[in-house]
């Protein structure tokens, strides 16, 4: 069988959103406090704090491939971002409505970035000063796939320790 002929553009899209559907399935089985900051662990990142940091580092991501538009929400870098550490006190957190709005209109805004280019712009380099494992532009929506495979996989020991049934391979 051939294989479809698909830009890399579209293999994008489609990677990012399947991965976000598998983030919002589980994310959409949390509820009240004690569930969004279940730590597997007391070391491990919670839900509130994956959906949070998932949103932070989709802003990163828009910084690279479109400055103007991003949007970062100062008050929520500490708490969110780059070496931040999950505690397990809603108070110090937003309310997770405001997290999960934030982390959707960041995709959003991710994904309207990509949808705006051709595969030729997906190869030009990125600014100088992004780092170095971001090369091009296709490797920020690249590793936008990658990172949030990495935490969804964080939500599902967190899902499965709070006794939700599996949400992949379902018989």
């Amino acid at each position: 069988m051939a294989a479809k002929n698909i830009s890399q553009k579209a293999r994008l899209k489609r990677n990012i959103e399947t991965a976000r559907r598998l983030t919002d399935t589980i994310l959409s089985s949390f509820k009240g406090e004690k569930e969004w900051t279940h730590q597997v662990h007391p070391k491990a990142n919670h839900p509130l704090w994956i959906a949070g940091h998932l949103g932070q580092v989709d802003d990163f991501f828009v910084s690279m491939v479109a400055p103007d538009r991003r949007r970062p929400i100062e008050a929520w870098v500490g708490k969110f971002g780059m070496g931040s550490q999950p505690i397990p006190d809603i108070s110090a957190y937003p309310p997770a409505e405001d997290v999960l709005a934030y982390l959707r209109e960041r995709r959003q805004t991710l994904l309207s970035v990509l949808e705006e280019h051709d595969d030729d712009w997906l190869s030009q380099s990125t600014p100088p000063g992004t780092p170095e494992f971001l090369p091009d532009n296709a490797s920020v929506f690249e590793m936008a796939v990658w990172h949030e495979g990495m935490h969804a996989g964080q939500l599902t020991m967190a899902h499965r320790a709070l006794g939700y049934p599996p949400v992949m391979g379902q018989p």
